[in-house]
């Protein structure tokens, strides 16, 4: 089954910077050959089911190795039944609806 997550994974008691810590994930999710977009407070991926949450599971035990105690993470995922979607189809698709109602 196809997934388009949300993810915003939080590392705590790391301090202020966590930008190594993102990047570290970030890493973990494209090497796992998801269509991955990160944003200002998350990251946006693409992919089967499987392969996003076991990608999620790296991304977590690399934090942790990287000395983060604790992580919190929010995950939000849509799936369709009636047709595959991307990430760039749904945005797409705001953006011309937009376009017409200028």
């Amino acid at each position: 089954m196809k997934v388009i997550a949300d993810l915003c994974v939080v590392p705590i008691g790391v301090g202020v910077s966590l930008s190594p810590y993102i990047a570290a994930a970030y890493e973990e999710l494209e090497s796992a050959g998801l269509e991955c977009r990160l944003h200002a407070y998350g990251t946006n991926v693409e992919g089967d089911y499987d392969q996003v949450f076991a990608a999620l599971k790296r991304c977590l035990e690399r934090i942790h190795g990287m000395g983060a105690p604790r992580i919190t993470c929010t995950i939000k995922l849509g799936t369709r039944s009636d047709r595959e979607q991307t990430m760039d189809e749904k945005v797409a698709s705001v953006e011309e609806l937009r376009r017409r109602s200028r």
